[in-house]
C-alpha cells in the first residue's frame, strides 16, 4: 500500500534571490511563486525597488502585478545571505560590477541560474563565465545553469504558452531548474550544453538588429526569412568552433529564440534595427530608449570572436559596419547580396 503524501513529505522549495528587477526578473518571480518558492528581489536602483515593493507594479512591464509574497531587499549582501539559489537577471554590461562584491562571501555549494544574454566585450566571456570570473572561481567550481528560450516577457506576464531550456553541466541542477520554473504555461526542457545556449542567446540579438533593419527598409518577408536562415548558420558555425553542441542551435534556445527575437514587435534589438533602417542614428535611438539593447555591444564581441577564430560571419560583420563604421543599412544589405554565391553550409 502506497502511503498518502503529506505536506511534510513534499520537497521543500528553496529560497531564491533574484538579482535584477527587469522584465525577465519579474516574470521569473511569477514562475517561482507559482511553484511555492520563497523569493527576494534585489535591484541596484533602491528607489525603483521601493516603488515596486509599494505598488507591486513596474514601468518595465505594463499590466503585470508582482505577487505580494515576493520580498524586496536593496542591500545585495543581505539579499543573498540566506539564499539557496540565485537567479541572475543583470544585463551583461553590469554583470561583473554586481557580482564582484560577492567574491568570497558565497558558499560554493550555492548554485546560480543565469537568464542574461550577451558577451562581455573586453574578455569575450559569456554570462556564467563572467560570474565565475567575478567571484574568483573557475567555471566548474560553482554549479550553474542557463535558463533561456523564446520568451517575450509581455507574453509571459499574461501567462501565454512558452518554452525554455534549462542547461547545465550538472544534470541534477538542470532538473531542479526545470521543476522550479515549469508551469501550466511554461514548458521547460533540459540540456547539458550551457555554452551553446549562451552563444545562441547572445548572437541572436545581433541577427535581430539586422532583421529590424530589413523591416525599417521595408524589404519584405522573403529577405527577412533568408536572413534568419543564414543568421542561424552563423550562430551554429561560431558555436561549433567554440565547442558547443550543433544540435543546440536547431532547438528552442537556437532557432526558437532567434525567430521570436527577429519577428516580435516587442523585441528591443529588432526595434533598434528598424529605427536604423528608417534612418535614425544609433546614438539618437539609444538616447531615447530606456531599455538595454544587448545586441549593440554584443556585436562588437561577436565580431571579435569571429575574427579571432576565423569563423565566417558576414551578417554579423554587416551589422558591425552599420553600428560602428557609419555604413548605411541599405548599403550593408547590398554588400551581403553581392557576396559570391556557393553551396549552402549550415555549420
Amino acid at each position: 500500500m502506497i502511503p498518502d503524501q503529506t505536506a511534510t513529505d513534499a520537497p521543500k522549495e528553496p529560497r531564491v534571490a533574484i538579482l535584477g528587477d527587469g522584465q525577465m526578473a519579474l516574470v521569473a518571480a511569477d514562475l517561482l511563486v507559482h511553484n511555492a518558492a520563497s523569493c527576494v528581489m534585489w535591484s541596484h536602483d533602491a528607489g525603483a525597488l521601493a516603488e515596486l515593493d509599494r505598488t507591486r507594479r513596474s514601468p518595465r512591464l505594463q499590466d503585470f502585478t508582482l505577487d505580494q509574497s515576493v520580498e524586496t531587499e536593496p542591500d545585495l549582501a543581505r539579499a543573498v545571505s540566506d539564499a539557496e539559489l540565485i537567479l541572475s537577471a543583470i544585463p551583461t554590461p553590469f554583470l561583473r560590477d554586481v557580482w564582484s562584491p560577492l567574491k568570497g562571501r558565497l558558499d560554493v555549494e550555492i548554485p546560480f541560474v543565469s537568464v542574461t544574454k550577451g558577451v562581455e566585450i573586453r574578455t569575450l566571456l559569456t554570462p556564467t563565465q563572467i560570474v565565475a570570473d567575478a567571484l574568483g572561481e573557475s567555471p566548474e567550481t560553482r554549479p550553474s545553469a542557463v535558463l533561456s528560450g523564446p520568451t517575450i516577457a509581455a507574453e509571459l506576464a499574461r501567462r501565454l504558452p512558452a518554452t525554455m531550456i534549462a542547461a547545465s553541466a550538472h544534470h541534477d541542477l538542470a532538473l531542479r531548474v526545470q521543476r522550479l520554473f515549469g508551469s501550466p504555461w511554461m514548458r521547460v526542457y533540459t540540456s547539458d550544453d550551457p555554452l551553446g545556449v549562451e552563444i545562441a542567446g547572445a548572437v541572436k540579438n545581433v541577427i535581430a538588429i539586422a532583421a529590424g533593419a530589413i523591416d525599417g527598409l521595408d524589404l519584405g518577408v522573403n529577405a527577412k526569412s533568408a536572413l534568419l536562415a543564414r543568421g542561424l548558420a552563423e550562430i551554429a558555425r561560431l558555436g561549433a568552433r567554440l565547442g558547443a553542441t550543433p544540435e543546440t542551435f536547431f532547438g528552442v534556445a537556437g532557432v526558437g529564440d532567434l525567430a521570436t527575437t527577429c519577428f516580435s514587435p516587442h523585441g528591443r534589438n529588432r526595434t533598434c534595427g528598424e529605427a536604423l533602417g528608417r534612418g535614425e542614428s544609433l546614438d539618437d535611438y539609444l538616447a531615447r530608449t530606456s531599455s538595454v539593447v544587448e545586441g549593440v555591444k554584443t556585436t562588437k564581441a561577436v565580431t571579435a570572436w569571429s575574427i579571432r577564430l576565423g569563423v565566417d560571419m558576414p551578417i554579423t560583420h554587416a551589422v558591425h559596419a552599420v553600428l560602428f563604421e557609419n555604413v548605411p543599412p541599405k548599403k550593408a544589405i547590398g554588400m551581403l547580396m553581392n557576396r559570391p554565391v556557393g553551396e549552402e553550409r549550415l555549420v
